[in-house]
């Protein structure tokens, strides 16, 4: 009984040993999918955050310096392209939409808007990703600061990971709010 016991023992020390085994990657500098895809993911949130705090800078650094950003064929590349894009934008601003709205006298706080990503779908190929995505964009730019769904699409983006860090080196972004910019009738997804 002893005999069989130890060997029982040795057995599932045996098979410990092999999981544990299994499941450690040998070069520390290997990473898995969910760690690539959480990676991803960050960078996804960041370029919304930058994007809504009009933080050209984080921006900016979410792209290669050769990176693209495409609305449906008008295309802007590399850093400083991109720049001058983004300063354009807020010039182009009507002012009534950065301004405070006035109702009976009083004077409201600034309206804000924020963008969300959501159904992330990312293919993962060593260094290289691509990625598809909807997103939606919501605003309180009315006289009683309601939030309102106001626009959304999706986004195709090509990304490569440089020094560690995956960056977008193209973004083609869809907007259904407008009918020159609306996304293809097929599925973009794989």
């Amino acid at each position: 009984m002893k005999i069989l016991m130890r060997a029982l023992l040795s057995f599932v020390a045996g098979l410990s040993l092999i999981s544990i085994a299994a499941c450690t990657s040998p070069d520390p500098g290997d990473s898995s999918y969910a760690e690539e895809r959480a990676l991803i993911e960050d960078l996804q949130a960041r370029y919304m955050f930058a994007f809504d705090f009009h933080d050209v800078d984080k921006y900016l650094s979410c792209f290669t310096e050769d990176g693209i950003v495409d609305i449906v064929g008008m295309k802007w590349q590399g850093h400083k392209e991109i720049r001058e894009m983004l300063a354009s934008m807020v010039r182009e601003t009507p002012e009534g939409e950065s301004k405070p709205v006035v109702k009976e006298e009083k004077k409201l706080y600034p309206a804000t808007g924020r963008h969300n990503i959501t159904n992330i779908v990312i293919k993962i190929d060593g260094d290289r990703a691509t990625g598809r995505a909807y997103w939606f964009h919501y605003g309180n730019n009315n006289p009683e600061r309601k939030a309102v769904l106001d626009s959304y699409g999706h986004y195709e983006d090509e990304m490569v990971k440089v020094n560690g860090q995956w960056l977008f080196s193209k973004r083609l972004i869809y907007n259904e709010q407008y009918e020159e910019w609306i996304g293809p009738a097929e599925n973009p997804c794989w």
